[in-house]
């Protein structure tokens, strides 16, 4: 019972994982692409974040651009116990499972640093970039002892994805460019494990998993004059996650399954498709955009033992989305710029399968930014965004040690609210 029951566990946990990476594709890659509510990104080409929103704008950057900068998120979120419970061993009874409301579970704030680098090759046709950029992630920790526990405690995802990156000026009009991801995934997440009688202590279960693995992506620009045409598609990247669960504190029958086991688990990240257009030429700019994500991908997750057995899968069952923003710019002088945004960005949760570990929803972004331009090489973007998260329920049941006498069903019943503000810098520089 012990080595299977952990692999079981691993596969419950980390099905979270793609959910916390997918769900929480994180848009912040650029503070100044914030202040316009990432429209027309793949268009715009004003800043060397272009060699992540579209690598082929590059072309449109002259001599050597650099922008560096990051994000502080001040997330507040918070979940209302609508009568969770659980069973006694055997499924006898039902228990409430007590606790407080687990708190805000989001540091503050969270932070998201950005960076990327755009060149031209003197005399020619040939542009090369790097971007360094953290697109995937979310650090969700509730208060020990809350409601949700057998959910979910701690969630912890970090990506670090770095770009190198080139584009090509085809003609005077249409320019491509493409790069190489390399993408390193980390993840650290725990949840409680109920002992046969409600009146013992919890057990814990932590599951800790890392890989590396590469991607590609791609993009084209037309240059119109008055109007600039931009479309860019991310490949989905490949993880597979090599990890170890442990389990502590299981008492009785139960104690056998303490103890740790390596588990492995593939994780892909969605393909983004993207495209975007610009209008306008002289004080007044208006953008507009949209992406595709295939969350998809998502139908379910097999955890396998390192002699390639299958233990169990975890569906997922996520949905296809998309997002859509539309913003404006306005020159209030050759120093001063203004801009507004607005974006509709849906979640690939569907209802029956939401968990604590990704307390999202639907969510409308309202932005605003400016930039000072200090010299002709430097800029400093200053953006700040609201985003309004709608509520959404959640109503899990799930059986733990399944198959045994010890056999415990878990109902987490919650509905979550929660909403979000941003505050992003940055420091562009052109020579």
């Amino acid at each position: 019972m012990n080595r299977s029951f952990i692999v079981a566990a691993l596969v419950t946990a980390s099905g979270a994982a793609p959910a916390i990476a997918g769900g929480f594709y994180l848009q912040e890659q650029s503070p100044l692409a914030v202040g316009r509510a990432f429209a027309g990104e793949a268009a715009a080409a004003d800043s060397a974040a272009t060699v992540f929103y579209n690598p082929a704008g590059m072309t449109n950057l002259p001599g050597v651009s650099v922008d560096t900068g990051g994000h502080l998120l001040f997330v507040q979120s918070s979940q209302t116990n609508r009568g969770s419970t659980r069973s006694a061993a055997g499924n006898q009874g039902s228990f409430p499972t007590g606790g407080g409301n687990g708190g805000n579970p989001f540091d503050q704030p969270v932070i998201i640093p950005s960076g990327y680098f755009s060149a031209q090759i003197e005399g020619s046709r040939l542009w090369l970039g790097l971007g360094i950029s953290a697109p995937f992630g979310v650090k969700v920790v509730y208060d020990n002892g809350w409601f949700g526990r057998y959910d979910s405690i701690r969630s912890d995802v970090e990506s670090l994805n770095i770009q190198p990156t080139a584009a090509y000026k085809l003609t005077d009009r249409i320019s491509i460019g493409g790069g190489f991801d390399i993408q390193r995934m980390t993840a650290k997440l725990s949840s409680a494990l109920p002992n046969v009688s409600p009146l013992l202590p919890d057990g814990l279960l932590e599951i800790r998993g890392q890989d590396m693995a590469f991607g590609w992506n791609a993009g084209v620009s037309v240059d119109l004059g008055a109007v600039r045409l931009g479309a860019h598609y991310r490949s989905h990247i490949d993880h597979q996650l090599s990890g170890v669960a442990a389990i502590s504190g299981l008492l009785g029958p139960l104690a056998a399954s303490n103890g740790g086991t390596r588990g492995f688990a593939p994780l892909s990240t969605p393909d983004i498709a993207s495209v975007g257009a610009t209008f306008g030429t002289g004080k007044l700019r208006l953008l507009a955009g949209g992406s595709f994500y295939k969350w998809s991908r998502f139908k379910d997750i097999n955890v396998n033992t390192p002699t390639g057995v299958t233990f169990l899968s975890s569906a997922q069952n996520y949905r296809d989305t998309y997002s859509v923003s539309a913003g404006a710019e306005y020159a209030l002088s050759p120093k001063l710029t203004l801009r507004a945004g607005t974006m509709y960005d849906q979640t690939p949760t569907r209802d029956a399968y939401r968990t604590t570990r990704v307390p999202d929803g639907d969510r409308i972004w309202a932005t605003t930014g400016v930039t000072a331009h200090l010299t002709k090489a430097v800029a400093v973007n200053m953006s700040y965004a609201h985003i309004f998260v709608k509520s959404e329920a959640v109503n899990r049941t799930d059986p733990l040690f399944a198959g045994s006498p010890a056999v415990t069903t878990i109902n987490t019943l919650s509905t979550n609210q929660g909403h979000a503000n941003e505050i992003a810098s940055s420091i562009s520089l052109r020579f």
